[in-house]
């Protein structure tokens, strides 16, 4: 399984050895979610924070735009070094014309979908997509409860991605842990997300390799 640590939950007050932490375990990439105010109700970190954050961290970037028209920052993204960049399908009203613009920026494109939002609405994209992102939680905010039915999503999804013969892997974020990732796993998910679970943990590399170990 590959895991990528949601940096929503790190120590902002002290970012640099929750960094070195990621640095050293075995992560596969670091998430970054993005949050403007207007598209959830929350507000993160821009991109000064993850200029200086891409500084240190040796891991790939991981970065979820939780924000309106996110086509307009494709070029940012890419001039962090980001190898994902993951947009909503709510919020993109040309979804394909903005995957297509991610891929010629040298990104993987990612769509993410919101608990509400029906698999079946990525029939039309799930080809010519890198990774698709399951909001296991409403978006907006961490450390919320894992909503159950996001393992049937993972599963239709799985089979979505199997009978189009995409490539696309599946990512899930919210309510990550050790029970709930083994559902996720065993229903067919690549990569999970993970913030509360790592950062708060007592020893947050030993939550990553519980994770990867899935």
């Amino acid at each position: 399984m590959k895991v990528s640590p949601s940096l929503l939950s790190a120590n902002f007050a002290n970012l640099t050895p929750e960094l070195e932490m990621i640095n050293r375990s075995q992560a596969d990439y670091l998430h970054l979610d993005v949050m403007d105010g207007v598209f959830v109700p929350n507000i993160s970190f821009g991109f000064p924070v993850m200029k200086d954050v891409a500084k240190v961290c040796r891991k790939p970037l991981d970065v979820h735009l939780m924000i309106v028209e996110p086509q307009k920052w494709i070029s940012q993204v890419r001039d962090l070094g980001a190898e994902i960049m993951n947009v909503h399908q709510e919020a993109c009203l040309h979804l394909h014309s903005c995957v297509q613009q991610i891929h010629r920026a040298g990104m993987k494109a990612g769509v993410t979908i919101c608990p509400a939002t029906p698999v079946s609405t990525l029939v039309d994209i799930i080809e010519d997509v890198d990774l698709v992102l399951i909001m296991s939680v409403n978006p907006g905010f961490g450390g919320q409860p894992f909503i159950e039915h996001s393992v049937k999503k993972v599963a239709e999804l799985r089979r979505l991605i199997d009978s189009t013969r995409s490539h696309a892997l599946i990512e899930v974020d919210g309510g990550v842990n050790a029970e709930t990732g083994k559902q996720l796993a065993e229903a067919g998910a690549d990569i999970l997300v993970a913030g509360s679970y790592v950062f708060k943990a007592p020893d947050p590399e030993a939550a990553i390799t519980t994770l990867c170990n899935l």
